[in-house]
């Protein structure tokens, strides 16, 4: 009896420590690898001067403001999709947030854990307005750009067979190469998340309002963060992360008021900024961590807005990523 609880009690503190890895080198090493896109529009792309932008940026430097008190101690490491996954399961970087689609296979083949979806898409094409095309069923026999190594390749095969659309798939390793080629006129549509086309077309087409993004989707794209297997702790705070910045929205909680808002005297908002229990500290961090995330860029609509909404370039709608009381699927579990 005493051998058996001795064994489960060391089992459970092999598992907390392991669990704990990535949040103690992070500490120690004092800055954040965070894996992103090499660039995508409204999501992880390098402005004019290097510095990374986008709402998976947002994330990165929300999550280092929350463990290490600074949102600008985060490096960053440019991901292909060919990439991504082995850098992430190599240990090169510490969390994937690169716009990458949340699948079966992703989630147990890979070794990988999936966090919350942070962004809901779908596949969808783009196509110049003068080749006269207004669905699908118009691209048969067309050329159609495709980024390797992506869902949306294996997507347009499958989809192409179901409904008797015979395209022809051109493939590329990098979607800026995938951009050039298309708005150079090598092919008559490119395939990507809905999201990315529209970015592409406001910051790479030649002339923007030559193209159109077709109203079909022909998939599901839930995009969310990766961690690796067996690191519990980690993959919480990642987790608890988006939760936070989706229920700091619920609550009224913006960057410009967390710090007032610290004081309030609503059960569900302090428990949210540590102004009481302990949730922080379950997690190894501050009570109050996610005053700092907050602070560092705001909450998820202010995230969104920013960085792919109406107030950017890309201009989409909330559409799925409203929060639930706004008809959309954006829904925090509760923070008790």
């Amino acid at each position: 009896m005493y051998k058996g609880i001795i064994t489960a009690a060391l089992l459970a503190a092999g598992i907390s420590s392991a669990g704990a890895a990535t949040l103690d080198t992070v500490k120690q090493r004092g800055t954040l690898v965070c894996g992103v896109s090499t660039g995508f529009a409204g999501f992880s792309a390098p402005d004019s001067q290097g510095n990374f932008k986008g709402l998976d940026v947002d994330y990165c430097r929300a999550l280092a403001a929350g463990i290490l008190g600074d949102p600008n101690k985060v490096r960053y490491v440019a991901l292909t999709a060919q990439n991504r996954f082995t850098a992430l399961q190599s240990g090169e970087i510490d969390v994937l947030y690169r716009n990458s689609t949340e699948t079966f296979l992703r989630g147990t083949t890979l070794g990988l854990r999936q966090g919350p979806v942070n962004f809901y898409d779908g596949q969808g094409f783009v196509v110049k307005k003068d080749l006269g095309v207004k669905d699908l069923k118009g691209l048969s026999g067309a050329t159609v750009c495709v980024a390797q190594g992506t869902t949306h390749e294996v997507t347009l095969g499958d989809y192409g067979r179901a409904n008797g659309i015979d395209w022809k798939p051109l493939v590329f390793d990098r979607p800026d190469t995938m951009y050039q080629t298309f708005f150079g006129g090598r092919c008559d549509a490119m395939t990507q998340d809905a999201s990315a086309l529209a970015g592409a077309v406001a910051t790479a087409a030649p002339k923007p309002d030559d193209y159109v993004v077709l109203p079909q989707t022909i998939s599901k794209e839930p995009l969310g963060p990766f961690t690796r297997n067996g690191d519990e702790v980690w993959s919480d705070i990642i987790t608890w992360l988006h939760y936070g910045l989706v229920e700091a929205e619920e609550l009224g909680v913006t960057q410009a008021n967390v710090e007032e808002m610290a004081k309030s005297q609503v059960p569900a908002i302090q428990r949210l900024l540590g102004a009481s229990g302990d949730l922080g500290s379950r997690l190894g961090l501050a009570n109050n961590w996610l005053v700092g995330a907050i602070k560092a860029g705001g909450n998820y609509g202010e995230i969104f807005e920013r960085n792919v909404g109406k107030s950017s370039p890309l201009k989409l709608e909330r559409g799925l990523n409203a929060t639930w009381s706004k008809g959309g699927l954006m829904y925090a579990i509760p923070f008790k």
